[in-house]
């Protein structure tokens, strides 16, 4: 019976086991593994100390500086992995374990924020459209689901309320997207720069590959279980139009 289906989210069980939450799952397990990779290889090369003996704070400063960057403030935060750039601030934050740590992993991390530096000082395409989305991707993240959830209180399953807020949690996965070749060309930028300057030796630079690989893989992970609750919406929610 119709009235019965509407009831049931369309058949998918709202009363009974609903089986989008494997959707659900699949994206935790991916974010799970990919957190778990991170921290793995992180700590793995944070004991493997480098020939140069340059902290992460000193790596950061002098890629800055070879670049021709002089407005950029590097600095230290509280906490473990919170490194990032602040084109606002025009600050190079890195956290405890990497500003006054010599090892691979920490020259690794510096080397990508200060690939972001560069992106930025450069006009980076990606990065820009980046910035431009995260008002609009914070502003969805945050309405989407309320709005969902009113649109089905209101008017049910296929309210164009429901959509809106479909819609802007659509925004908030463009985000995720965008992310992904920002992060991986400022891994490339960093890479290719700690092997021509010499700062790592060229044994060294895969070993920094590993830790910026494993860090770019979080990205992933958060893209992809943003696009698995993306479809798991619109299979719930937005099916009937």
């Amino acid at each position: 019976m119709k009235g019965e289906e509407d009831m049931g989210y369309g058949g998918f069980g709202y009363y009974g086991f609903d089986w989008t939450y494997i959707l659900v799952l699949i994206g935790v397990v991916i974010s799970m593994v990919a957190s778990a990779k991170v921290n793995g290889t992180f700590n793995r090369y944070s004991g493997t100390w480098s020939a140069s003996g340059m902290t992460g704070a000193e790596v950061a400063r002098r890629i800055l500086q070879a670049e021709g960057i002089y407005d950029v403030t590097v600095r230290q935060v509280p906490g473990n992995l919170t490194d990032h750039y602040d084109p606002r601030s025009k600050t190079v934050n890195l956290s405890e374990p990497v500003y006054g740590s010599t090892s691979i992993s920490a020259i690794g991390v510096a080397a990508h924020e200060c690939g972001h530096v560069i992106q930025d000082a450069r006009s980076y395409a990606p990065l820009r459209i980046r910035a431009a989305l995260v008002p609009v991707a914070n502003f969805g993240s945050t309405l989407a689901w309320p709005l969902i959830l009113i649109g089905v209180v209101i008017g049910g399953l296929g309210s164009p309320i429901v959509e809106v807020g479909i819609l802007l949690f659509s925004l908030a996965v463009l985000f995720q997207l965008v992310t992904l070749p920002v992060e991986f060309n400022a891994s490339a930028r960093a890479l290719k720069i700690l092997g021509e300057s010499r700062i790592l030796a060229q044994t060294e630079v895969p070993k920094a590959r590993k830790v910026l690989g494993a860090a770019a893989l979080t990205y992933v992970a958060a893209a992809a279980a943003s696009i698995l609750q993306l479809l798991r919406l619109v299979i719930l929610f937005g099916g009937r139009r």
